[in-house]
């Protein structure tokens, strides 16, 4: 069992910065693969980016290739999500998410966290 608690979601205003971490229960955080989604109001839920369990490997949906960059920390039982140049379009509800299968959307999704809000201002 995993449980996947997301943190660092807020206010920001268009062209900023906001960084979410993911913290992970459980000893085996490292086997799994992590990443996030994100689901903005009336809209279906997004794969937005995820990381191989070792980290050496990651993948991003177009719409935020060049502007966000995921990590992960195993010793920390931590994944990351730091996104630049915040577009008003970037608003949503940001999941974090783990499967032992890497993936690029959410049909093979083990865990999920419980989301934390991004609203970017115009």
């Amino acid at each position: 069992q995993v449980q996947l608690v997301e943190s660092g979601g807020g206010l920001v205003q268009a062209g900023g910065s906001l960084r979410l971490s993911c913290a992970a229960s459980g000893r085996t955080f490292r086997n799994y693969h992590m990443g996030w989604f994100r689901q903005a109001p009336g809209k279906e839920r997004e794969f937005v980016s995820a990381v191989s369990s070792g980290g050496s490997r990651t993948y991003y949906g177009d719409s935020v290739k060049g502007r966000f960059t995921i990590s992960r920390d195993n010793a920390k039982n931590t994944v990351y999500l730091q996104m630049n140049s915040l577009k008003p379009e970037d608003a949503a509800v940001y999941y974090c998410a783990a499967a032992d299968t890497f993936f690029t959307n959410d049909r093979w999704i083990d865990y999920w966290g419980q989301g934390t809000q991004v609203t970017v201002s115009s």
